[in-house]
């Protein structure tokens, strides 16, 4: 930064220089006002100022100093990481899962609730309801104190939030799930598919988070895929790239169906319970499992070789609620891009289960939180960020700038 400002504008000088400087303690929290100054490049006399008054507004806070220290040390600060809370949720076929975390993303609480791919609008709505509210009264949040609030679905949805098309829950298509949630807790609310929030999530702290260009298979009740591009979440003209599996040619639709093939599963029964139990018994050597695991791979491959022939990216990333037996699933489907692929990326596992989409959601939370405080032409304090449930300045649909 610099301690001159063109034109004398000293109100967009400060501005400036608060935000560089709350963005080297995010990246490195503790330092000392010389080590501020050496980091941001301004002077110390700036520095002391800029500390001072972000002190006084709250955004910062002293580190205490170590125990046993001789003499007196220089002062560190930080980031005030506590000074507010985004919340971030999955609404899935078989869970609602709520997180509530500070401005650094460490997640506080979660809460989280049972669902079936059968139930009803109103049933999900009631469902999500109580694991928000369970969040919330874990990490002893209040819901006018929520900043941000991310929202991961399944289906197309809208720049407002609603979900447009849910062929996985059929009853879903329709639900204003921005409005629902904006009605219950404060700050604006973003809403976005499920497959591209897992993605964001793999490019902020998963798999992905040194590639630049990541192909991420969502493989559970659904095959879905979210695409990093470049670093950031690609979205496309109508927010549906990535939605491979409308083809019937790529093999996402049917590949799930392999899973309740099997002799031994239930036709008719959950196929999460049915995929567990096949990936145990071709774990345990039967033969007819593994075969229905085999069918599963190629079909999922098809469409996941279209998008890596078409994007060419670093990485091709598992994730889902299946990835936890990616020991039955990643080597097959990296033999099979062999098959189909000209150069085949590093084919990588999730390291988050079924929580991966949740982070996501909550990674689209900060990212709107910290366009905020980029965009805004004072910083104030941090209780301008509070609202109430029902506030001005609600949002809809899942636009934020997919940070890293």
């Amino acid at each position: 930064m610099t301690d001159a400002a063109p034109g004398g504008d000293l109100s967009q000088l400060r501005r400036l220089n608060s935000l560089a400087l709350i963005g080297v303690l995010r990246e490195e929290p503790g330092l000392t006002l010389t080590e501020i100054s050496r980091r941001t490049g301004l002077s110390r006399a700036s520095t002391e100022d800029v500390v001072r008054e972000l002190l006084e507004r709250g955004w910062l806070a002293d580190v205490p100093a170590a125990a046993g220290a001789v003499g007196r040390p220089a002062r560190r600060y930080r980031f005030r990481a506590d000074a507010g809370r985004v919340l971030g949720v999955d609404i899935g076929g078989h869970k609602i899962l709520a997180l509530v975390a500070d401005l650094d993303g460490t997640v506080l609480h979660s809460g989280r609730i049972a669902v079936a791919p059968a139930m009803g609008r109103k049933q999900r709505l009631a469902a999500l309801d109580r694991a928000v509210a369970d969040a919330l009264a874990g990490a002893g949040v209040a819901a006018d104190g929520i900043w941000a609030v991310g929202a991961a679905t399944t289906g197309l949805v809208d720049g407002a939030g609603r979900v447009m098309l849910s062929e996985a829950l059929p009853e879903w298509t329709g639900v204003d799930v921005a409005g629902h949630l904006g009605r219950r807790v404060g700050g604006p609310v973003l809403v976005e598919n499920d497959s591209k929030l897992a993605a964001l999530a793999e490019s902020w702290r998963g798999a992905a988070r040194y590639a630049k260009d990541v192909v991420l298979i969502l493989a559970g009740l659904r095959t879905g895929a979210g695409l990093i591009i470049d670093g950031k979440l690609h979205r496309g003209f109508g927010n549906a790239a990535g939605e491979i599996g409308a083809l019937p040619a790529s093999g996402w639709i049917r590949a799930q169906e392999h899973l309740k093939s099997w002799p031994a599963a239930d036709p008719e029964g959950d196929l999460d319970a049915a995929a567990e139990a096949v990936f145990e018994a071709a774990r345990a050597g039967d033969r007819k499992a593994a075969a229905v695991v085999r069918r599963y791979v190629r079909d999922v491959a098809v469409g996941a070789a279209a998008l890596v022939l078409t994007l060419d990216p670093e990485l091709v990333v598992i994730g889902g609620g299946f990835s936890r037996s990616a020991d039955l699933i990643a080597e097959p489907l990296r033999r099979e891009l062999d098959r189909w692929c000209i150069r085949t990326p590093e084919v990588r596992v999730s390291e988050f289960g079924d929580e991966g989409v949740a982070l996501g959601a909550l990674r689209l939370a900060l990212d709107h939180v910290d366009r905020e405080l980029r965009e805004s032409a004072d910083l104030g304090g941090p209780e301008r960020f509070a609202r109430g449930p029902a506030g001005a300045g609600r949002g809809g649909g899942g636009r934020g700038d997919g940070g890293r």
